[in-house]
């Protein structure tokens, strides 16, 4: 058996996290590395002190059959990339790159599609994070430059438009 590399055993330990989610839709995990240390761990959840969504036994955002990724407002749960930019200080994560996973909840399946809403990736920027590193398959990940997500702001209309 080879030596996994780097940013697998990083995705494992943020797959490792979101098994502490608490959606009812979808469970993601988040780890912050810099300098090859982890800095912080996020997993979405509702704010401390507060009942989650697998405690209620239901999803608002569900029961309204609402699609992934719209009306984040009637969503209970900090998502994990807050989680895990909340958890550490800005000084120790600038130039970092967050690791991200997501599973279906009810399926327990690797999310192919997983990728930080545009509320978190306003975070992620003004964090100064470098790179996010998103699990694919279980040994595949893409990288996303931060950078590009600056350049290609998401807030703006789509030209010609």
């Amino acid at each position: 058996m080879g030596r996994i590399d780097k940013e697998n055993y990083y995705l494992d330990i943020a797959e490792t996290v979101l098994e502490r989610a608490t959606c009812l839709r979808r469970c993601y995990g988040a780890i912050i590395v810099k300098h090859d240390e982890i800095v912080a761990t996020g997993y979405n959840g509702a704010p401390r002190g507060r009942k989650n969504c697998d405690d209620l036994g239901y999803c608002t955002r569900q029961a309204m059959n609402i699609p992934s990724g719209q009306r984040y407002e009637l969503c209970r749960s900090v998502h994990a990339e807050a989680n895990a930019i909340i958890s550490a200080a800005r000084s120790d994560i600038i130039g970092g790159t967050l690791y991200l996973a997501g599973r279906d909840a009810a399926t327990g399946e690797l999310l192919s599609d997983a990728t930080s809403c545009s509320m978190c990736r306003r975070l992620i920027i003004n964090a100064g994070i470098e790179r996010v590193v998103i699990r694919r398959t279980k040994t595949e990940y893409s990288v996303v430059h931060v950078e590009d997500w600056v350049r290609e702001d998401d807030s703006l209309p789509a030209e010609g438009h």
